[in-house]
């Protein structure tokens, strides 16, 4: 016999997963046909623990704790799938980190990390969670939005520095941005970790969504010297993913 209490959990992460702009309390209280004090719980704890969080209108979306738990099952996914073994050459033929990303709200997951004989340690691992602003990946994803997303995104989170040279300044953010854009890739310049350079593209499926991004990541001094043939061949890598996922 099924549990009331996690049915109806199951229902408002359903719901949710309907309503991507969010929705009130008293929204989902309506659409679920429970009561209002009821939905209200049932809420705040979600919130408690990660599971939902709330927009700059304090509407209800579902939060990163779910894809955290969904980063294994992921992997069994088309993306996984079809990127794995494309992802394993690539860090095979550049002897360095090879990490794919998807994007949620705000920040990006770490889905797949595949290191080489020459890989160094980072602290990103599968199912971790890293805002966009920082990151090589997660400034792949702003790049390939409109000037408007990108402001929308950036002044409703706090661009705290890293390290020394992670980017604060929203303007100089978003000049690089374009520049991203316009090169087909991001850079993340010991933004994130000191010692560490990472270049980062995305990948795109049969509906031209982006869906995905990858990057290469390892100590400067050897990305640095050999960063033109990197940076090719993960463009390449991404090319092949989104063609094999019908995106190009």
């Amino acid at each position: 016999m099924a549990v009331k209490s996690a049915v109806r959990v199951l229902e408002i992460f359903e719901l949710l997963s309907k309503n991507k702009n969010g929705l009130y309390v008293v929204d989902i209280s309506k659409r679920l046909n429970i009561p209002q004090s009821s939905a209200s719980n049932l809420v705040k704890t979600l919130l408690d623990l990660g599971y939902i969080t709330q927009d700059e209108t304090k509407k209800y979306v579902l939060g990163v704790r779910l894809i955290q738990l969904g980063a294994v099952a992921m992997e069994s996914l088309d993306i996984g799938v079809v990127a794995k073994p494309i992802l394993q050459r690539l860090a095979k033929k550049v002897q360095e980190t090879v990490f794919l990303a998807i994007r949620a709200q705000n920040e990006i997951v770490y889905i797949l990390k595949i290191e080489s004989n020459s890989s160094v340690n980072t602290t990103a691992q599968p199912g971790y969670h890293r805002p966009l602003y920082h990151t090589g990946l997660g400034k792949a994803f702003l790049s390939n939005m409109t000037p408007k997303e990108q402001d929308k995104i950036l002044s409703n989170i706090q661009l705290t520095p890293i390290t020394s040279h992670t980017i604060v300044n929203k303007d100089i953010l978003m000049d690089k941005l374009e520049q991203y854009r316009s090169q087909g890739y991001a850079i993340d310049d010991e933004e994130g970790e000191y010692g560490l350079y990472c270049v980062a593209t995305t990948v795109s499926a049969l509906d031209k969504n982006i869906e995905a991004a990858i990057s290469i990541s390892g100590l400067k001094t050897r990305m640095c010297s050999n960063k033109n043939a990197i940076t090719r061949y993960l463009i390449d890598s991404a090319n092949e993913i989104s063609e094999k996922l019908g995106g190009k």
